[in-house]
């Protein structure tokens, strides 16, 4: 496979320059990857509104079965197992509620990774600690979790990167724990 060739002279060449692109390809990346799994996720969003919309007509034919012996029995059963496919389907939607998380993360970095990369190219204002400081802000008033704006504040106050991680996970799981939406 050939290696491709630098469009810039090493005389042109820069550490900024190329950090730079390589930021651009992260943001890049990002993006690609998000719209084609957006894709993917809205159209299993559809099906799982069908399905829904599917259960409670099958729910309420149930209901309008004539009463005897033979229909208690059915019904009851096909309630039974309604009930069972509604609650798989509460448990996929939860997980959209963390695919949609997870998107929206993504996307901020990608944000942050483009804001940082204009930063960077521009000369006038690499070296100023005042661009660099209202940089971090509006990274951090992105984050809509208390977790991920104590992660950036930890990380930002020159903390370990794995302790970071392992708090915020905890945090996390915590707060996963008392505070799924199911809708």
């Amino acid at each position: 496979m050939n290696e491709p060739q630098s469009l810039v002279s090493d005389e042109e060449w820069t550490q900024v320059r190329e950090t730079v692109r390589m930021l651009f390809l992260a943001v890049a990346q990002i993006e690609i990857a998000l719209a084609e799994s957006d894709d993917s996720i809205g159209h299993l969003t559809d099906t799982f509104t069908g399905m829904m919309a599917q259960e409670q007509a099958i729910a309420d034919a149930v209901e309008r079965l004539p009463d005897s012996p033979q229909t208690r029995a059915l019904r009851e059963d096909i309630r039974c197992r309604a009930g069972e496919v509604a609650q798989q389907m509460q448990g996929a939607i939860v997980a959209f509620q963390f695919y949609d998380r997870l998107t929206q993360r993504l996307g901020h970095v990608g944000e942050s990774l483009e804001a940082m990369s204009d930063l960077v190219s521009d000369p006038r204002r690499l070296h100023d600690p005042q661009q660099w400081r209202e940089l971090q802000q509006r990274i951090r008033s992105r984050y809509s979790m208390r977790e991920e704006r104590e992660l950036f504040d930890h990380i930002m106050q020159g903390g370990d990167i794995r302790e970071a991680v392992r708090r915020y996970n905890e945090a996390h799981a915590q707060d996963l724990q008392d505070d799924i939406e199911f809708f």
